[in-house]
């Protein structure tokens, strides 16, 4: 059974513009929109809150807008959020065709355990590639299942979906593994103490070697 959401969002195309208008809407329980691209122009349209706030949880959300009987195609480009309560203000949607190719930040995530004693360092969150609209990977994952310190992993290094084309530098460092510096100040400390005991050690055997040689005579 598929998981995937149902993307088909029925929009209002809205006239009235300005900040208290769009208090009003978000109040009624919808989100101001904008859609543009493909040299039209622009239209303004008001979404329904619940249904979009969950779609575009996921990264690059693509919504099959239904606007008065004319179907629509859309990408998230934007979405603004109020700083304080992170409630949705606007959304800024871009018209895309089916097999249309679109560059989008796709997030990265880390999969496996590094060798033990190291981190993983994640450099770079998200990954510029360039994708199919309709066919966008929701992440791409790095495999660091036993690396072990000082192993870099850059953009080229990526396993990328079928249809993908790294669009960032190919020597962006993504991940890096490495030993933590309280676990590296922690071996010095060990090695030093290490390093005195045999000094006192050699001294104490020199000591007795003297005294063994005084006595002899």
């Amino acid at each position: 059974m598929s998981t995937e959401p149902d993307t088909k969002v029925q929009a209002e195309l809205r006239e009235n513009f300005g900040k208290g208008f769009a208090r009003r809407l978000r109040a009624a329980g919808k989100i101001p929109a904008v859609i543009y691209g493909h040299g039209t122009d622009p239209v303004h349209v008001a979404l329904p809150g619940h249904q979009t706030a969950l779609l575009i949880r996921r990264a690059n959300a693509v919504l099959e807008l239904d606007v008065n009987g004319t179907h629509q195609l859309t990408l998230v480009k934007d979405v603004q959020r109020d700083p304080v309560h992170q409630i949705i203000e606007h959304i800024d949607l871009l018209v895309v065709k089916k097999g249309e190719k679109v560059q989008v930040e796709v997030p990265v995530v880390v999969v496996g355990e590094p060798f033990a004693g190291t981190i993983v360092n994640l450099d770079a969150q998200t990954i510029a590639l360039e994708v199919e609209a309709t066919h966008i990977p929701q992440h791409i994952e790095v495999d660091v299942e036993g690396r072990e310190d000082g192993t870099h992993i850059t953009a080229a290094d990526l396993k990328l979906p079928k249809g993908a084309v790294l669009a960032a530098d190919p020597e962006v460092l993504v991940v890096a593994i490495s030993v933590p510096a309280a676990t590296l100040a922690a071996e010095d400390e060990i090695a030093e103490a290490d390093a005195e005991v045999a000094a006192e050690q050699a001294e104490a055997s020199e000591t007795a070697e003297s005294a063994a040689e005084a006595s002899a005579e």
